[in-house]
Order: structure tokens, then sequence, then C-alpha cells
């Protein structure tokens, strides 16, 4: 096929052959006019100048990763105070709980609810109730959302309505759907404080943490209104204590904030919000730790027993708490287990503050897995992890001894250890293990048989003990 062009004589004329670019001069010259970056604008060169750091960063990476071998890094070391990174890092969380914040609804926003549920509900014929179907769950949502805001909507989800349990008819009470979204409001609300407080952003809370989150609480807290200034600094210490002592088992100093807010201890602590015109007695109030009734006991029963004032309880200080009923080898295993060294070196130990709570903790709660891990350390005299026959004829001698002392009648000790292998019906026959006591739902009781002679009387008197409590019901 002819393409070319023609000569005249049917020959094609020779095609011209071009340089490669390489080869031409201005290219050469521009290219190495380029390479300089003398050619190019702001933008260019600061694209080649990401471009190298990028590459830098790159290259030092894999060489670290070189060196590290296939072991993957587990640490990443925290931003310096007052580095860009770290002010970052404090302001990208404050905007964030700021945002979370805004989400609840406040007190207003729950008294709009409570008037909607109420307004739209039905009464039960049978209970006097008052429910609603899913219908008026919708429909309430739809009100709620015009009054309200948007913000309500995730309480009205159907997977919420299908938690309450229900009637025949389909229907839920409004009174424990609106209990709900208080706690969830309460406890998101205690969640963001707890966060705002821990300064690391690692989740959990330290003592002085946990206690600046207590002296907020405290002009919001019904019952703590008349506490006395120079009080509070003590008042958050003593409360501050049961947290760690249920959610820190392990000691660490430092407590977890989910675990924080699933605790009994919120719950108990939030109680003294409620205002009650009846009249309580001071053994009422002695049985909420955070009362200040409670607070102002401890705090008095710690000084009281600090006779030379100096700040620490030593063993002999020790055993006049609880009139003297605790035995001797209990409050020496307390000091062998639960109380460190002096920092001035020495075998002496003096218990300080924080120390006591624990050990009042510990004996007011013996029933609680971590008041008798607490109390099983000081059980367990060989540190084996398990109790023998022997331990308990060892333990239980020194509480024989104060029986006898305090005029009561003749026993047999090998009866009582049997009747504590009876009442704990461990795994192995021949050894008790912490967990036997937990599983057996009666640790608590042994645990009081076997290091306080008080504790022995409840227990071997317990019958007439409960004719005592019954006999005002029947009355």
């Amino acid at each position: 096929m002819y393409s070319g062009s023609s000569d005249g004589e049917g020959h094609e004329a020779p095609q011209r052959k071009v340089p490669p670019a390489s080869s031409m001069l201005w290219v050469r010259n521009l290219r190495r006019f380029i390479g300089t970056g003398t050619g190019l604008g702001s933008e260019a060169l600061m694209e080649l100048e990401t471009k190298k750091i990028l590459l830098d960063i790159f290259k030092e990476k894999q060489r670290k990763t070189a060196e590290a071998g296939t072991i993957p890094s587990f640490y990443k070391k925290k931003p310096e105070e007052g580095s860009i990174s770290h002010r970052v890092q404090r302001l990208a969380k404050y905007r964030f709980l700021k945002k979370q914040s805004d989400l609840l609804l406040n007190a207003d926003d729950l008294d709009a609810m409570w008037v909607c549920l109420r307004e739209n509900c039905v009464i039960d014929d049978a209970t006097g109730a008052e429910k609603m179907n899913y219908e008026d769950f919708c429909h309430i949502a739809s009100v709620c959302a015009e009054q309200i805001g948007p913000k309500c909507r995730r309480f009205f989800s159907p997977s919420n309505f299908m938690k309450f349990e229900k009637d025949e008819s389909g229907r839920i009470a409004i009174l424990p759907f609106y209990l709900y979204v208080m706690r969830t409001v309460s406890l998101t609300q205690a969640r963001i404080d707890m966060s705002e407080l821990d300064e690391d952003s690692d989740g959990f809370l330290q003592p002085h943490e946990m206690e600046g989150y207590i002296r907020g609480l405290i002009p919001n807290l019904a019952q703590l209104r008349d506490i006395p200034a120079s009080f509070v600094q003590t008042y958050c210490r003593i409360a501050a204590r049961k947290f760690f002592f249920f959610c820190d088992p392990a000691r660490r100093g430092k407590a977890c904030i989910k675990k924080v807010l699933l605790s009994n201890c919120l719950q108990e602590l939030m109680e003294l919000h409620q205002e009650t015109e009846e009249e309580v007695t001071d053994t009422e109030q002695a049985e909420n730790w955070f009362s200040l009734t409670s607070a102002q006991r401890i705090c008095d029963m710690f000084l009281a027993l600090d006779k030379d004032m100096n700040g620490t309880l030593s063993k002999q200080e020790l055993r006049e708490y609880a009139d003297g009923t605790l035995t001797e080898i209990f409050i020496e295993r307390v000091f062998d287990e639960h109380v460190r060294r002096s920092k001035g070196g020495g075998n002496t130990r003096e218990m300080d503050f924080d120390s006591f709570l624990d050990f009042v903790l510990a004996l007011e709660n013996k029933d609680t897995p971590e008041g008798l891990t607490y109390l099983f350390r000081c059980l367990d005299l060989q540190g084996r992890g398990y109790l023998t026959t022997v331990d308990i004829h060892t333990l239980f001698r020194d509480v024989h001894q104060k029986w006898i002392e305090g005029g009561n009648y003749e026993l047999c000790i090998e009866d009582v250890r049997d009747e504590i292998w009876d009442m704990v019906k461990p795994g192995d026959p021949l050894k008790i293990t912490s967990n036997d006591l937990l599983n057996c739902k009666q640790g608590g009781t042994v645990a009081s048989m076997l290091i306080d002679v008080r504790g022995f009387w409840a227990h071997d008197n317990r019958e007439n003990l409960l004719q005592e409590e019954e006999e005002p019901e029947e009355e």
C-alpha cells in the first residue's frame, strides 16, 4: 500500500531520523536546571522537601526494623509534658469529651421526658401501673425528639424496648425505662468527668485523681453539705480508698475507670444524693462507707489507736482494735503480709493510714472476694496457697485462749476444726484453698472464727442471735 510521498520516479523519500531525547542539548540543560530546584515554584519545592522527609523516615523505620528483628513494637513512649504532641492530644481529648457531654440529657431534658412518658402512657386496669406498648414507645420517641431534640432518640431504639419485662399485652412499665435513662446519663457523665481527670489518658485513675473526682462531687451530694472544710481532704482519702480496695485487687496503685463505673462502690456513693426527712440512726449511717458519720468514725478510731501520735500504728497499738478481740497471730500476719517495712531500714514496721483503711475494709467486708483474699493471705501461715489441719489448729489456738480468758465454757479445738471442714467442704479433703472459702458461701464466717474471739462467739450463739432478730417482727 502506497503511503509515502513520491519523488516523481516512483521511489519513496527517505525518512528523517529523530535523535533520542536524552541526546538533545536543550533537554539535558532543562533537566539539569530543574534538578537544582532553582526553576521550581514554592509549592514544587515544598513537595520535594516533603518527599525527602518521608523517604528519610521510611529509611529510618527500615533500619530500626532490621535491628529489632522479628519482635514487634509493644511500647510507645508517651509525649513529653508541654510538647506539641502532648498539647494536641490534650486538645483532642477535651474536644471529644466536650462533644460527648453536649450529647447528654440535662436535668430539664429528663424532666421533659418524664412528662412525655406520663402523658402518652396507658394505665393498667389490674395493677394501676403506667405502661406503654411499642406503638406508644415510638410515638413518645417522636414527641420527645420534637420537645427535647435528637439526642434522646438513642434511648428509644427497638433493642432498648426489648430489654424490659413485658406483660401479656406486650407493654412495659414507664418507670423502669425512665430509671434506665437516668442511670445511663449518670454513668456516662461520671465517665466523662473521670476521663477529664485521667491525666495520661490510659483509662485508669491514680489515687489523687480519684480523690479529685470525689472532691468535685461533694457539693452535689445532699448528705455531705455540712462537711467541715478542714475534713474534706481526709474524707476524700477515706472514700477513694474503698474504690481502690475493690477495683485494684492487684494493688498496682491505679483503678480501671470501667471497673469503677460498674462497681457497687459508685452506687453506694451516689446514694448520698438522696435527701431523707426521716431520722437516720448513727448505726444506719455507719453502714455506708461514704457517709460523713462513717468517715468520722474511722478517723476517730485511728486517732484513738495512735497512742504516740506519730501518724502510724504499731503492732501493740493495733492490738487494741475492736476492744482487743483479734488474735495475736492474726495481727502478726497482717503486718507480715500487708504492711511495708519502714523507709529507714530495719525490721520495724508501722501501719500507715492507707494500710489501716484496707485493714478495716477487709474486716467489714469479709464475705466479698476482695476482703476474703486479704484475710486468706494472713491465714495462710506458710504461704502455700492453702490451709491444712495444722494451720487451722494453730490459728484457733489463740482464739481458744481468749475464749477461756473471757470466762466461757471449755471446748475442744479438734471439734471446731472438724466443724470448719464440714462448713467449707473443700475439693481436696486435706487442704482448704481460697476458692473453697469463696465457693462455700461461709468464708467470712470461717475467717471470723479463726481471727476474732467475738466472731467465734457470734457463730457459737447464732441460733440465739437469730431468735432475737425474729422476736420484734413477731410482736
